[in-house]
């Protein structure tokens, strides 16, 4: 039988700390795995769900976007795949007696870990203006509600249209549509708070937004370089190539401020090797590099490849770059002394990763959001692009950008038009297709959405799938922004934080989770996922719906669709409702790669759409070439006394969902609110190891943004720099700081200072703030 979901909120005012592991995965992945499966789904059920997960005939994990190989295992996925797949296939339910028995201020006061393990919605839910509870609502009258306020609206673009990453390219296709007929290209998404700056670089360099390696680059390649990236914890099935690619000659050089275990070792449980040995070491060279240093870092290394004869791949450079004497005058200006302040490393590291630089003729380099959560993210993209064109590592097997995107689908939704900012192309592409003229000026996206909210210019806030208030900056801010709108609505599988910071009215539609089965008037339904590497594949969910009440998400949107539009809409919303292979069609017709797209989705893994760097070396710059880059390298200035700060992840958490409270690979258990500082600098601030402290970020606006009650630990972190878990500290990361040219939200170098509190306050702090 699977367990109850836990009826007392834990405080977390104690956790107990031990040293940080240096090996990933192992038997006790496999132990966790199973346990947290069987509490939420039971013995039967659990071997039933989990054997299907990635399968070419099974359903999309609901997690990372890691592709899968063309050879699977059985069990093709990770640890927090299997706790995703958990939660979401789960025996606890959310029903209306619970919403009857807890009120909106009662949850608010709840933590996201206690919010997330009651189980998944069952019907829709409406809170009343003025009302202090949620009380059962109609489908029907459900899309009424939303229909009235948003066909209330002055303009159009007082509604905002947001969009979590799990959703499918089906659903994310008929958001956009119905959003851009409605008359507003207000589509923020995940991308935008995570590799928004990955997009804006690439774009900008080799002219399109997204990597251009496939898996088996990874294994062809001589090195891989894994940059400001955590794959044990966040994209756990990527160690599993990186292991394939080390038994086959790889080389790996690590850029993090923070050792990570599983880039240490890893200890493979899909084989006896990786269970009964030691595992293997993954990494050859660590760069502990300070927050925001990698820009220099990569800038010098270009200096240092420049003035190394032989080293420059001139053919390629002169055949199919452009902007290289611009660049390489800057590169040339690099100092030794600088680097060696921005990114704290020693000069024979850096020497070092040079010799192994120049030793491999097919180069990969792969990054998440160390490098992408900066103001400076953008420049320090670009400066990669700069390292890998220098030697011909872009449109070569076995080498080029990865960026690695961390939530299925994020990718598939940009590619479906979830862009707040769409391509005059793609717009062209459905006027013709759908007969209706799509509005043209840019929209909103997350921080710009979060000012419209706060200033009472967006009214409607609708979000397909996510935990918007947890998942953005500046939580205070945030929070008394979307209680400003007139409405909000939540299409979601399970409960959330966001859902109980509401506007005047609100909505909790349930829909249906990856792992159940979706029946439609022509028949069961499939819908697709494109992967980080660009793979297209169907999902297949097989269980039975956790309610009757549910719908899914493309039922979801089309009869909103007919409901807000009514008669006059040229879009044929009840054919797609009915058979998604009728909105598969129209996509093949609208978006550049889906030709034949039903046909090519039919075959077992799916299809990989076109990648013209990759395929052909050819870059559909503004050039025709791929363009070299030379802005002034930047990295972040701390004040004495003061300390860089980095929000991240436990490995008992994936995104905003929190499985528990333990951080197994870094010795954390029974505790989230805890900072992660450099001995030196903790006896610097007179905080021993077990104090505690309020975090207080400081910002160009003056406005004091305090977390307190944080549980000091000493762990081996780069000097200047400190961590702690998001979504707890998000609400210091102010609204305004971000990356240049992506918006993005500069979560990686947040300025702090530390003031003592004690462990009572530390426990009052948890308790108080429900988050």
């Amino acid at each position: 039988m699977a367990g109850n979901p836990p009826t007392d909120d834990p405080i977390q005012d104690a956790p107990s700390v031990t040293a940080p592991q240096h090996a990933a995965a192992g038997l006790p992945a496999i132990a966790h795995s199973l346990r947290m499966a069987h509490e939420q789904m039971g013995v039967r059920r659990t071997a039933l769900t989990l054997l299907r997960v990635n399968q070419k005939n099974g359903f999309d994990c609901p997690g990372c976007a890691w592709p899968e190989p063309d050879k699977r295992h059985a069990a093709e996925f990770c640890e927090n795949g299997a706790k995703a797949v958990a939660e979401e296939a789960t025996l606890r339910r959310v029903t209306p007696d619970f919403f009857a028995a807890h009120s909106v201020a009662d949850l608010a006061g709840r933590s996201g870990y206690w919010l997330g393990q009651q189980g998944r919605l069952t019907h829709p839910m409406y809170l009343a203006e003025g009302a202090t509870t949620y009380e059962p609502v109609t489908w029907e009258r459900a899309f009424d509600i939303v229909a009235e306020e948003l066909q209330a609206l002055a303009t159009p673009d007082e509604a905002v249209f947001y969009t979590s990453g799990r959703t499918s390219n089906e659903a994310a296709f008929l958001y956009q549509l119905f959003a851009r007929e409605f008359g507003t290209n207000n589509l923020p998404d995940c991308s935008n708070m995570c590799h928004e700056s990955s997009g804006s670089a690439l774009t900008e360099t080799i002219g399109i937004g997204k990597g251009s390696v496939l898996l088996d680059d990874l294994y062809k390649a001589d090195l891989i370089i894994v940059a400001g990236q955590n794959p044990g914890t966040n994209h756990p099935r990527m160690l599993s190539a990186l292991e394939k690619a080390k038994r086959g000659g790889t080389r790996i050089i690590t850029v993090n401020p923070l050792p990570e275990a599983g880039l240490e070792r890893f200890k493979n449980p899909q084989n006896a090797r990786g269970l009964a040995a030691g595992g293997t070491a993954l990494t050859d060279l660590f760069l502990q590099i300070r927050l925001g240093g990698d820009q220099a870092l990569f800038r010098l290394l270009n200096r240092l490849i420049l003035e190394t004869e032989g080293a420059v791949d001139t053919a390629f450079v002169d055949e199919h770059t452009h902007g290289f004497e611009d660049f390489a005058h800057a590169a040339r200006t690099a100092d030794w002394d600088e680097t060696l302040r921005a990114t704290g490393l020693r000069r024979e590291e850096i020497e070092t990763a040079l010799r192994m630089v120049l030793d491999s003729r097919r180069v990969i380099v792969c990054w998440a959001m160390g490098l992408t959560q900066h103001k400076h993210a953008v420049p320090t993209i670009k400066e990669v692009v700069n390292f890998l064109l220098l030697r011909g590592n872009i449109g070569r097997p076995g080498a080029g950008v990865c960026p690695v995107r961390g939530h299925s689908n994020v990718q598939g939704d940009r590619t479906m038009g979830i862009f707040e900012r769409p391509a005059p192309a793609f717009l062209d592409a459905l006027e013709k297709e759908f007969g209706f003229t799509p509005p043209r000026e840019h929209g909103l996206d997350v921080v710009r959405a979060i000012r419209a909210l706060r200033d009472g210019q967006a009214k409607v806030f609708f979000a397909m799938g996510g935990n918007f208030v947890s998942a953005t900056p500046d939580t205070d801010v945030t929070e008394a922004a979307v209680r400003r709108a007139r409405l909000t609505v939540h299409v979601s599988t399970k409960l959330n934080r966001s859902h109980v910071i509401t506007g005047a009215r609100a909505l909790i539609l349930p829909t249906l989770g990856r792992t159940e089965r979706d029946r439609q008037q022509a028949g069961d339904q499939f819908v697709t996922v494109e992967d980080s590497m660009g793979m297209v594949h169907a999902s297949r969910g097989r269980l039975e719906p956790a309610s009757p009440q549910l719908l899914s998400e493309p039922a979801i949107v089309c009869r909103l669709a007919r409901r807000t539009l009514g008669e006059a809409s040229p879009t044929p919303w009840e054919d797609f409702e009915r058979d998604y292979a009728t909105i598969r069609d129209r996509i093949a017709r609208v978006i550049p790669g889906f030709e034949d797209f039903n046909a090519r989705v039919a075959r077992p893994g799916g299809f990989t759409l076109p990648h013209a760097p990759r395929d052909a070396r050819r870059f559909p710059t503004a050039t025709g070439k791929a363009n070299f880059s030379a802005t002034p390298v930047e990295y972040p200035r701390v004040p004495e006394g003061r300390l860089l700060l980095q929000t991240l992840r436990s490995h008992d958490q994936y995104n905003t969902t929190i499985y528990g409270l333990d951080d197994r690979y870094r010795g954390i258990k029974n505790g989230r609110r805890v900072v992660l500082l450099h001995p030196d600098d903790a006896r610097e601030h007179g905080l021993a190891d077990g104090a505690y402290a309020d975090l207080v970020s400081e910002w160009t606006d003056g406005t004091e943004r305090r977390a307190p009650g944080f549980r000091v630990v000493h762990y081996p972190t780069t000097r200047g720099c400190a961590a702690a878990y998001y979504p707890e500290t998000n609400v210091l990361v102010p609204l305004d700081h971000t990356a240049d040219t992506s918006n993005t939200p500069a979560s990686k170098s947040v300025v702090i200072r530390l003031e003592p509190a004690t462990a009572s306050a530390a426990a009052s702090a948890a308790a108080d703030s429900g988050r």
